[in-house]
């Protein structure tokens, strides 16, 4: 993804009290996308019970969010560089907002899942842009200060994120039910939108710079037609147009390849992909993000559908927890990834591993008897594991990239990674809601989350050794 930042002279034309200002609003914008993208774990119970959409509803819902973020990440990235970050900043924040609204007064499967396409399409236009800006209104030796600050409030925000949406869903203040937890986006999304508008620097942008549209296009079409095909299929005995969404979704991938080797702008330089370190990184990173994001959604899904739990419960046994281990393990590998290596990378899968495995022997031992400890003790320590992860994967990736590959590659992980989530929410899910039984599901969930975590360590010696620091 390209970078055109401000001339210095803008970043010292703010005073200092506004610009910490700036960053508040852009880190409210991180904040709103970290939280919707995560509510549909505990929501999606309650919502598949009032809006009748079976399984597949569980599926898309988290899948739509993460497909069109995936999708149009880099191409978002690009747009604030044509037309200028204020720009694309405020209409990615709108249009968010509005897309909330549309998902809280959904009346069925159809419309709540179109609205989650759009809310993803807006995040991706909202998102790419914080970073730039930052880069704009700081000074160079404060960036990193300002930077700093992204960590400790998104740990935050993953612990009291799905603890705010259960305390919505469960008190039901006004009669809401689960259209609390997309409607509250009015408060929270309008009031970033009032300050941005307020704060925000004009600039810009590039109107040379080029968007590659059809392989976005290519690359919609190839991540859509693959989770129609993965969803449709198991819910209708593979039925033909399951096999015939798998297939376009291969056409649709080759042409994709076809247009990165041919396009003066693609989406991602096809050096990179000469790269043996990136390219197995991208693919260790693909698999262990699906199996993670599919993990949190089976997790939640048996706390509440196999232990009856209430959806506040459901986020302080399983997803504060885990929460609470990714913040501390990304915090405690950002000194360690230097001394470590790819090291690091292997010590947060085997810890993933154990986490999984142990929720595993308990739900195996005790079935929908399974004690709340045994939960709790499981999940931190997979969330501990994939903290580590979160935090070293993708900089020890791009190890080995030159320095004029280093933007395109770490936009593209970083849209890899919602595809992944989106790919993971789709497949994981598929096993859980296919399987009689809670416990029985869930054990022969866990079984495949730990093995593709395993397939991953068998990845980990072809990465780079270390991060190069202008990575980190």
């Amino acid at each position: 993804m390209t970078s055109t930042l401000a001339p210095p002279s803008q970043a010292g034309a703010l005073s200092p009290a506004r610009r910490w200002a700036v960053l508040a609003v852009i880190l409210a914008a991180e904040v709103l996308d970290l939280i919707d993208a995560t509510i549909t774990n505990l929501a999606a119970p309650s919502i598949t019970a009032s809006l009748k959409g079976g399984p597949s509803l569980v599926q898309w819902l988290g899948a739509s969010y993460a497909l069109a973020l995936g999708v149009l990440l880099v191409v978002g990235g690009r747009l604030g560089d044509k037309y200028g970050r204020r720009r694309v900043f405020l209409t990615g924040l709108a249009g968010f907002t509005a897309a909330s609204v549309a998902c809280g007064l959904a009346v069925g499967p159809q419309t709540l899942i179109a609205a989650r396409l759009v809310q993803g399409a807006f995040g991706a236009l909202l998102i790419p842009q914080g970073f730039g800006i930052l880069g704009a209104v700081f000074p160079r030796d404060q960036t990193g200060k300002a930077f700093s600050a992204f960590g400790p409030v998104l740990g935050l925000s993953a612990v009291g994120g799905p603890i705010l949406a259960a305390t919505l869903i469960d008190t039901d203040p006004l009669g809401l039910g689960w259209r609390s937890v997309f409607l509250i986006n009015i408060v929270l999304g309008g009031a970033a939108l009032l300050a941005a508008h307020r704060l925000l620097p004009r600039d810009t942008g590039e109107r040379g710079t080029v968007i590659d549209a059809p392989g976005a296009l290519l690359l919609a079409g190839a991540m859509a037609t693959l989770l129609y095909g993965l969803i449709d299929g198991p819910a209708h005995d593979w039925r033909a147009v399951s096999w015939a969404a798998l297939g376009a979704a291969a056409v649709f991938f080759a042409l994709l390849a076809r247009r990165q080797a041919t396009a003066p702008h693609p989406l991602i330089q096809p050096s990179l992909f000469r790269n043996r370190g990136f390219v197995c990184g991208l693919v260790l990173g693909v698999a262990f993000f699906a199996a993670v994001a599919g993990l949190l959604y089976v997790v939640s899904l048996f706390l509440q559908g196999g232990l009856g739990y209430s959806p506040l419960r459901t986020a302080l046994t399983g997803s504060t927890p885990m929460a609470a281990g990714i913040v501390i393990a990304s915090i405690a590998c950002y000194r360690l990834i230097g001394r470590l290596g790819r090291t690091l990378v292997l010590i947060g899968l085997l810890t993933t591993l154990a986490g999984t495995a142990g929720l595993w022997a308990a739900v195996h031992t005790s079935g929908t008897a399974t004690g709340p400890a045994a939960i709790i003790a499981a999940t931190l320590v997979t969330g501990l594991g994939m903290g580590t992860c979160f935090g070293t994967v993708y900089d020890i990736t791009l190890g080995d990239v030159t320095p004029a590959e280093a933007g395109s590659g770490a936009g593209s992980l970083t849209a890899v990674q919602q595809l992944a989530n989106a790919l993971g929410a789709a497949a994981v899910t598929t096993v859980y809601l296919h399987t009689p039984g809670p416990a029985h599901a869930m054990t022969r969930s866990l079984l495949v989350v730990a093995g593709i975590t395993l397939g991953c360590c068998c990845l980990v010696r072809l990465l780079p050794r270390t991060a190069q620091p202008q990575h980190h």
